[in-house]
């Protein structure tokens, strides 16, 4: 009896001691790993949910990269700087060239070949919106010949689905804005994009809907410059505890956004 009660008594002591290790600040070596220039620069780009919003009176900023990167920030005893662009492909441009230490973003083969990635914090549902009227009622029902489907060119909606889609037409256009317009101008059926950014739309713009369903999933992780393990094995329990502590699903309600769920632990 003594001898198991010594032993649960020991194994609660270690599972306490880790839990606390992941709110405590990083060693020296790791903060310097994860923001060499002494403040914590995050990149982040703006209008967008899943990484930032400004409100257009106060200039108070949410969301949940910018939530997370706030909260990492401070559990590492750092100022937190966010680096804000107007696209993915801004961003992706700053990192090649050293302006941000840490950002939240969609992993893939590719980018993991420039950048490290901790495991997913965040699942994000690709989809489809359509005007109000349209025939269309699901995400299955828009392959059909005489459907064209608006894409922000190069982006991810135009990669997964240029092999995907057999008989509908994709429509290249710069970004998801100006695939929503042609949309609303009748030149498209439908705009194929992440989830929050279609909900965006619709409510921003009545008569439209997303349609139930999904194409696929982008898994969204946090990236760093490859060559700092000490600080992404800080950052990989950091994003653990905020799945399991709920503050990912806290950000994703701040922000009111939908199409997303926290990823599994890991």
């Amino acid at each position: 009896m003594r001898t198991t009660h010594w032993l649960m008594t020991a194994i609660l002591a270690l599972v306490l001691t880790a839990c606390a290790g992941i709110h405590t600040a990083p060693t020296p070596e790791a903060r310097q790993a994860l923001a060499p220039s002494g403040k914590l620069r995050v990149g982040l780009i703006l209008g967008v949910p899943v990484q930032v919003m400004r409100d257009a009176a106060s200039g108070d900023m949410k969301g949940v990269a910018f939530d997370l990167g706030k909260e990492l920030a401070q559990r590492m005893g750092v100022a937190f700087e966010p680096v804000l662009y107007p696209s993915i492909g801004a961003l992706l441009d700053g990192g090649k060239s050293g302006k941000w230490d840490v950002a939240f973003i969609g992993f893939s083969p590719a980018r993991a070949k420039l950048w490290d990635f901790t495991v997913p914090y965040l699942e994000i549902e690709l989809g489809y919106l359509v005007p109000s009227g349209s025939s269309i009622s699901t995400s299955a029902e828009v392959d059909r010949p005489g459907t064209r489907v608006a894409v922000a060119e190069g982006g991810l909606a135009d990669r997964l689905l240029t092999p995907a889609i057999k008989v509908a037409t994709l429509i290249r256009v710069p970004t998801n804005a100006g695939a929503f317009e042609m949309v609303k101008s009748g030149r498209a059926d439908a705009i194929a994009a992440n989830k929050p950014s279609l909900f965006e739309m619709s409510d921003q713009s009545p008569g439209f809907r997303v349609l139930d369903g999904r194409f696929a999933t982008d898994r969204l992780a946090l990236a760093m410059p490859k060559g700092r393990d000490l600080g992404m094995a800080y950052a990989r329990n950091f994003l653990e505890d905020a799945k399991a502590k709920g503050l990912v699903k806290a950000a994703i309600e701040r922000v009111g956004l939908r199409g997303a769920v926290v990823a599994p632990l890991q």
